[in-house]
């Protein structure tokens, strides 16, 4: 499994219309994307999966990430055993613990000790019947705890709403043989009221989730940055602007260590499969 380069991360891919969703990865194979990303925040996200791998012949399809808590690990491990039979070595099983706040709306108290969660599902992933292998997963990590366990118990890391210099950070953690795949948001406009119309409200609501909050903080980041959605915290966020600021963004990323970035384009209809912007960013990454 080959993960390098640029990759596409999109959550109309997960949750848009299926059929819209093959004919759009199998485009994005075409522009040179060489791993696709979809989230799991309930249903049926090993259709999702299927349904990608049918459409492509080579890219690499990965969750990014498959929330734990509402999967059973022996059941994973069925359905990526079933799913690399089928299409071979190119499904990439991102885990991570997700957030309180989610876990707990539906059933409080839930949400508990994420990090001996993590190593649990890892446990039972590897005493599965047909265990996934620590070279076909990684871990959503952003501290040094979850980064340490990534290292030790998967292929690498893939964290998610983060900088170049948190890239960085990843990195020195993770040490040299890891792989370090971090998500970039990022919105194609003219101006920068265009860009805000498009990102405040979904920055906004990932702000409020403490994990993400958090570690901003750790960066360097003020509380009034992350209650007001600071120009400042915008920008570090979201690479907005042509497509030679988001590739230049992703160039910043590649410097600072990461193995591959997959990039998140937001469009103004959160639902729509932004296929024009894909096709910008792809001339511009030649």
């Amino acid at each position: 499994m080959n993960i390098t380069g640029v990759g596409i991360w999109s959550a109309p891919l997960r949750y848009g219309d299926q059929g819209e969703a093959a004919e759009a990865a199998a485009e994005l194979e075409e522009l040179g994307f060489g791993a696709l990303w979809i989230p799991d925040v309930g249903g049926p996200v090993f259709d999702s999966v299927e349904n990608l791998l049918s459409a492509t012949r080579q890219a690499v399809i990965a969750t990014g990430i498959l929330n734990l808590w509402m999967h059973a690990p022996a059941d994973v491990a069925a359905s990526y055993a079933s799913l690399t039979a089928a299409h071979g070595d190119r499904f990439l099983l991102g885990i991570g613990v997700s957030h309180a706040p989610l876990i707990d709306a539906g059933d409080p108290g839930r949400y508990r000790r994420p990090l001996r969660a993590m190593t649990t599902f890892l446990d039972g992933l590897d005493a599965a019947e047909a265990p996934v292998p620590a070279g076909s997963r990684v871990l959503a990590a952003l501290g040094p705890k979850m980064l340490e366990l990534a290292a030790a118990r998967s292929r690498g890391a893939h964290p998610y709403l983060t900088t170049p210099e948190h890239t960085r950070f990843a990195r020195e953690q993770l040490g040299d043989g890891p792989l370090l795949l971090p998500e970039q948001t990022a919105i194609l406009c003219s101006s920068r009221d265009e860009a805000r119309v498009i990102g405040t409200k979904w920055l906004g609501s990932y702000l409020a989730l403490p994990n993400y909050a958090n570690n901003l903080l750790r960066s360097g980041f003020s509380e009034d940055d992350i209650v007001g959605v600071s120009d400042r915290l915008f920008d570090a966020l979201i690479a907005w602007g042509s497509p030679e600021t988001i590739t230049s963004r992703i160039t910043e990323h590649r410097d600072a260590g990461a193995d591959h970035v997959c990039v998140q384009l937001l469009d103004a209809d959160p639902r729509a499969f932004p296929r024009a912007q894909w096709r910008k960013l792809a001339e511009a990454l030649g």
